[in-house]
């Protein structure tokens, strides 16, 4: 393995403990976790772990703790639909971490499942065995849903989530905001994320590899943000001084989705061809997916739900008064991100 390319780790973290020293030394302790073995919750408990922090961490199997298996953690094995392991990994916690959640399924009641009821279930632990903990949400864009303008959603504008997935996301922030105002609280909205251990927007590097990227036909603007990014936001959130409130992230501005893939094939040393394809055929592709979903093959990428959601206009967010009050800065360029998520993705041999 290159040395110039290394796996992230406690030890070697995405963000870096220095570059959070801020939050970290903020937080209060001790930190729970759930998701944390998943894309963005692994790189979350990276960097505790790199800060010295020895945070609790939700487990469906310990045998398998995925990206986190050299951390020093505390496992608390158990799943979103176990009251007692949720009241055992949050007990007396200063900080609630909820990255856990259900992103593809074939079914709205999964997503109900998963999303709203795990969270209810979190927030009703949280209540009982935490009463001092600080609930950092995070929550999805597509719990706002997509904008009529290229401008994109605020945080207070009305969500109006056009998915399954989304109106299980908009639930489940609804169950954390049923907290009151007696408790400290707050929700995060990332959009699409990308970046090493992702496995979603990787179908776009691959087809940036191949040389063709196939996208719905019409102009479509977007906002995403990058993995180390939302690790800096989480952290930032649990330091902030306002409570219950919702903050959006990604980059301050949207980009057009063509000229993303452009420059993402460029950060990758390629060129790509966009081909735009009808709607309608992609929606039918979705239905034929959730049917594959349904029997059991859950490799498929593009579900009824997905394409839902790939067919909207805009998927772009207002963020530059949330990056501001949680004093994030912008984040990283966009070139460098995704040149830095290339190197990662070939290195595992992921793409080409």
């Amino acid at each position: 393995m290159p040395a110039s390319v290394p796996e992230y780790s406690p030890e070697n973290p995405l963000v870096h403990p220095l570059d959070a020293a801020r939050w970290l030394g903020a937080l209060t302790l001790p930190v729970a976790v759930t998701g944390g073995t998943g894309f963005v919750g692994s790189h979350v408990v990276d960097t505790l772990c790199g800060a010295g922090l020895r945070p609790r961490v939700l487990v469906r199997d310990r045998a398998h703790p995925r990206w986190i298996g050299g951390a020093a953690v505390e496992w608390v094995e158990g799943d979103l639909g176990d009251g007692a392991a949720l009241r055992s990994l949050v007990r007396d916690a200063g900080t609630v971490f909820h990255l856990a959640g259900v992103v593809r399924a074939g079914r709205a009641s999964d997503f109900d499942t998963g999303n709203r009821v795990g969270t209810a279930n979190l927030v009703e632990a949280v209540r009982e065995a935490a009463p001092a903990a600080r609930l950092v949400h995070v929550s999805s864009l597509a719990a706002a849903g997509p904008s009529s303008s290229p401008e994109g959603v605020a945080p207070t504008d009305p969500p109006r989530p056009i998915s399954d997935y989304g109106r299980s996301k908009l639930a489940a922030e609804e169950a954390v905001a049923a907290l009151g105002d007696t408790r400290w609280w707050c929700v995060l909205r990332p959009p699409a994320v990308f970046g090493p251990r992702d496995t979603d927007v990787l179908e776009f590097f691959r087809m940036a590899a191949r040389g063709v990227a196939a996208v719905p036909a019409g102009e479509r603007w977007l906002t995403i943000v990058y993995v180390a990014d939302v690790v800096r936001a989480v952290l930032a959130a649990a330091a902030a001084g306002a409570a219950r409130e919702i903050y959006h992230l990604g980059a301050p501005a949207p980009t057009r989705l063509a000229d993303l893939l452009t420059e993402l094939a460029a950060a990758g040393g390629c060129r790509v061809r966009v081909v735009a394809v009808p709607p309608p055929v992609i929606v039918a592709a979705g239905a034929v997916g959730s049917g594959l979903q349904r029997l059991g093959w859950r490799r498929f990428p593009l579900t009824r739900d997905k394409a839902r959601e790939l067919v909207a206009r805009h998927w772009s967010a207002r963020t530059a008064s949330s990056l501001a009050a949680l004093g994030v800065g912008p984040g990283n360029p966009f070139p460098a991100a995704a040149a830095a998520t290339w190197r990662w993705y070939r290195n595992r041999g992921w793409v080409g």
